[in-house]
């Protein structure tokens, strides 16, 4: 994994100092609150209902045991014993005191990491696919060309104040396992003619108005893809609007420009920014892709695993992905045990699965955007004994992509923008399909809830989605149906009349019914929506 250089460190301690002062200067008043927001949103500080939030960049989702053993340090000692790690691949805690922040920030940059560009209308920490580098359908590692965008984005001076929050995701395969075209720019690492490039997508996105990303152009080489990223926020910067924020992203301008003439202003500002020199020399490239050459594997291993124990064969079956290397093996940690917070880890969960990680993958683990984790190699001979640990720890459970395993929200037993909670709802779902036969004859079933129009638990992209909203003083809850963030991208369909928070858990009970009543063999609850319609769900929702 990447390692700072002496710029990257001076980078992050210039800023940890400079954050220390503004608090002190806060704290003695000096600053007023409306004076202090800009410079702490700068640095991933956010004031919420009860308290302040730190949320942490991950980039691309990657960590060392190290580094995720000051995640837990900080959870002890600053929070209260947790972390929440998110959709964007990155860790919140919800506890800070504002005095406190800078000596975080500081003990983050002795690990190389920080809170920068976690928060504010700047491009936001650059996401990734959880199995880089282990899968075998992928083309080419993506954090490669993450780490370069992140290098060019950090503290970019044009685009340090854009119309609105910008996100970036980068993907190398048919699989889509980050969302790539419910970002503002997303990209897929494509072979053409024997060279790897970039096919790029601009103008996705969830919130209050949720769109799918069309394909701006086919092919960048991967030598060029700083210039036309360049381009595509140019022209952004230029014509996004700063009067409303409600339609400031991008995707509201290419929807609204036409993706056509979006293209044709790109490609004119693309072909400019070619004779700047913007784009890295191949001496840097080769540089941040030695970062990511593969661990040294051992050769001659068994693909054989005992799976006399039944329970292990189970979560091998669920948690456990084909790896490109023979004998090894991806594992899916699931933050997800029936009745728990979707993406909380303690600090004594935090530091295990750091150790596993030193243990059992070459000393690095991947945070997913599922709000899991992932160790990406693991020798299969290894796999019974992570296994146990991971079952002491209430690690164990073996529900990846069920419906159990839902995204969720902070919503608002937390956020001062929540309408309504995500996870009680969430935990009373869980309870209700608790029975895991029961969540494997449902089968893949992708469910997301947010708290608000906000998206952050991306209820649009759900298969089952859900959404909190305010009906008069009352919280009310809204079904979706059909969303999928993955390769068959689609967005989720509202079924009509809200839901109290009881009502929605039974909502959801019947629209998976109405599923097993329909499906074909092989159908997925998606599949069998897109074959069949609203008006059966609906039927039994509202009779």
């Amino acid at each position: 994994m990447y390692q700072y250089d002496k710029y990257d460190q001076a980078m992050v301690d210039a800023r940890v100092a400079e954050f220390r002062d503004q608090t002190e200067r806060r704290l003695s008043g000096q600053l007023s609150e409306a004076q202090f927001r800009p410079l702490r949103l700068m640095n991933g500080l956010y004031l919420q209902l009860h308290a302040y939030m730190l949320r942490v960049a991950v980039p691309y989702g990657t960590l060392s045991s190290k580094q995720m053993k000051m995640l837990a340090h900080i959870a002890r000692k600053y929070d209260r014993d947790y972390g929440h790690f998110t959709t964007r691949q990155n860790i919140q805690y919800n506890w800070i005191k504002l005095a406190d922040a800078p000596d975080i920030l500081a003990d983050l940059a002795s690990v190389e990491m920080h809170a920068i560009q976690t928060s504010g209308n700047c491009i936001r920490n650059i996401s990734s696919d959880q199995y880089a580098g282990a899968s075998a359908e992928e083309i080419a590692d993506p954090r490669p060309l993450s780490e370069l965008l992140r290098q060019w984005s950090s503290f970019h001076p044009e685009f340090t104040y854009l119309p609105r929050k910008f996100k970036i995701a980068v993907i190398a395969s048919a699989t889509d396992r980050a969302a790539m075209r419910l970002h503002d720019i997303g990209i897929e690492l494509v072979k053409k003619d024997g060279e790897i490039g970039a096919r790029v997508f601009v103008g996705g996105g969830m919130g209050r108005t949720p769109m799918i990303a069309p394909e701006i152009r086919d092919f960048v080489p991967f030598s060029e893809v700083v210039s036309y990223l360049e381009a595509c926020l140019r022209v952004y910067n230029r014509y996004g609007r700063r009067d409303n924020k409600y339609k400031a992203r991008i995707k509201i301008l290419v929807h609204e420009m036409g993706a056509d003439e979006y293209r044709r202003q790109v490609e004119e500002e693309f072909a400019h920014m070619k004779t700047l020199g913007l784009d890295p020399p191949v001496a840097e490239l080769e540089r941040i892709a030695e970062h990511f050459a593969p661990p040294p594997y051992e050769t001659g291993l068994s693909d054989e695993i005992d799976l006399s124990d039944r329970d292990f064969a189970a979560w091998v079956g669920s948690q456990v992905a084909a790896h490109k290397a023979p004998g090894y093996a991806i594992v899916n940690i699931s933050l997800k045990p029936i009745g728990g917070i979707p993406g909380d880890a303690s600090s004594a969960q935090i530091d295990l699965i750091a150790d596993l990680a030193a243990k059992y993958s070459f000393d690095e683990l991947r945070v997913t955007h599922a709000q899991n984790i992932v160790l990406a190699h693991v020798k299969k001979a290894d796999l019974y004994a992570l296994w146990k640990a991971l079952e002491e720890a209430d690690l164990g459970t073996a529900n990846l992509d069920l419906i159990s395993d839902i995204i969720a929200c902070p919503g608002l037993d937390y956020c001062s923008l929540a309408n309504a909670r995500s996870i009680p709802v969430a935990q009373k779902i869980a309870q209700r399909f608790a029975d895991i036969d029961r969540q494997k004859e449902l089968g893949e079933l992708k469910l997301k809830i947010s708290g608000c129009i906000n998206a952050c638990g991306h209820h649009h992209a759900g298969n089952i989605g859900i959404l909190g909203v305010d009906r008069k003083g009352v919280e009310n809850y809204q079904l979706l149906l059909g969303g999928s963030g993955a390769e068959d991208v689609s967005l989720g369909q509202i079924t009509g009349p809200g839901f109290d928070e009881n009502g929605i858990v039974d909502a959801v009970e019947k629209a998976t019914n109405v599923y097993l009543a329909n499906r074909t063999e092989g159908e997925r609850f998606v599949d069998t929506f897109r074959r069949i319609g609203m008006a059966p769900f609906k039927e039994a929702l509202y009779a």
